[in-house]
């Protein structure tokens, strides 16, 4: 699913591709308002650490559904 996080006073915002559900990502973002940093991990491992106190807004995509195509079995 793609996540967008606003930062503010940043005019570019933060998109990336991961595999955690959009209840996970909320559930990170709601935890991190009492922490200093809200922490994600993306589709190809990397991390992204924003301040908790600079987040604008986080918005996430729709779930990805499973592609056309050879499947591995």
């Amino acid at each position: 699913m793609e996540v967008r996080i606003g930062v503010q006073n940043v005019a570019r915002e933060i998109t990336f591709e991961t595999s955690q559900s959009s209840d996970e990502i909320f559930a990170a973002v709601k935890a991190s308002l009492g922490s200093e940093a809200l922490e994600l991990t993306d589709d190809k491992g990397g991390r992204i650490m924003v301040p908790s106190a600079s987040i604008g807004y986080v918005t996430t995509g729709a779930e990805r559904k499973s592609g056309v195509g050879f499947g591995a079995h």
